[in-house]
């Protein structure tokens, strides 16, 4: 890989491992609801010009149920469900649960017989689950049960994101795609996110926190993921996906100080190993097998984020 591949990945690895870390500063001082939609509209604020500029838009008008769907499953339930989680849960635990993202979409690919599961996949999953089982066995209580919920779907919802792209919006210029879904998701919100809004400004930090999340681990996140795979190819991109849990835990114990424990240690070997072992495939030369989700991740999906 060139010495701008490499610099594009560390940059990406470190833009979406951060986002955990600011959607934690930023539901110290405004709802789940509030922060979605100023994350969503000044990012769209951004994205959206351009697409309109490229002439972009267009594309959409036969794919909007695509459109649609893709925008609640990857951005407007999860966001708002990953927010709400963490006002309970620490920013570093959260990140970790969404790495088990590969380990669903690896199954998703399965039951859609697109995929095939051979014994080192099949294990990769079952390491992958048990990272995931000592997370919520050690790390979470019975008051934390909406929340691993609101995670679980989080990470569904991230998982059949990248298939509706892939399978429904194939060909279909990526930049528009994110910049119409953020601004419906704005939409979306707006009425609840303006309601709840405090009547006095938020704290500097949490204003910082919004900004930082629509700014850079939005818009700047998609431009640099695009920069990433023309340099680098669909394939070998993805793999930020299993930097940025990492990311996550460090920023959460450094500057929040939250606890490193047990659950996080191990929990985060495992399901990285898992996700790892679990989204491998074995070459065939004979018949090659499309790779639906290397497709899917060469075009932007914010919210791995």
């Amino acid at each position: 890989m060139s010495r701008k591949g490499w610099l594009l990945f560390a940059a990406l690895g470190v833009i979406w491992g951060v986002p955990y870390l600011f959607i934690k500063i930023a539901v110290g001082g405004l709802t789940p609801a509030s922060v979605v939609f100023w994350r969503c509209a000044i990012a769209a604020l951004i994205l959206l010009p351009i697409a309109i500029a490229r002439g972009q838009l267009r594309a959409l008008l036969p794919h909007w149920k695509a459109l649609l769907a893709f925008t609640a499953a990857e951005i407007a339930v999860p966001w708002f469900l990953l927010t709400s989680a963490e006002q309970r849960l620490s920013s570093s635990l959260a990140g970790l649960l969404i790495a088990g993202v590969p380990l669903v979409a690896a199954l998703l690919g399965w039951a859609t017989g697109g995929e095939r599961l051979g014994p080192r996949r099949i294990v990769g999953l079952g390491i992958g689950l048990a990272g995931v089982a000592a997370l919520v066995g050690l790390d979470l209580s019975a008051d934390d049960a909406w929340a691993l919920i609101q995670m679980a779907i989080v990470v569904i919802g991230y998982a059949v994101g990248p298939f509706i792209l892939n399978r429904q919006l194939k060909g279909v210029p990526g930049l528009a795609v994110m910049a119409v879904s953020l601004a419906l998701s704005a939409l979306v919100y707006a009425p609840a996110g303006i309601i709840q809004h405090p009547a006095q400004l938020p704290d500097a930090d949490v204003i910082v926190a919004v900004l930082v999340l629509a700014v850079l681990c939005t818009a700047v996140a998609l431009t640099t993921f695009n920069a990433l795979i023309a340099e680098v190819g669909p394939v070998r991109g993805p793999v930020i996906t299993y930097i940025n849990p990492a990311v996550a835990v460090i920023l959460g114990v450094v500057v929040l100080g939250e606890p490193f424990t047990a659950g996080i240690g191990l929990g985060f070997a495992l399901v990285l190993a898992g996700s790892v072992l679990a989204t491998q495939r074995a070459a065939d030369k004979k018949n090659p097998t499309p790779d639906p989700a290397a497709d899917a991740e060469a075009q932007p999906v914010a919210s791995r984020k």
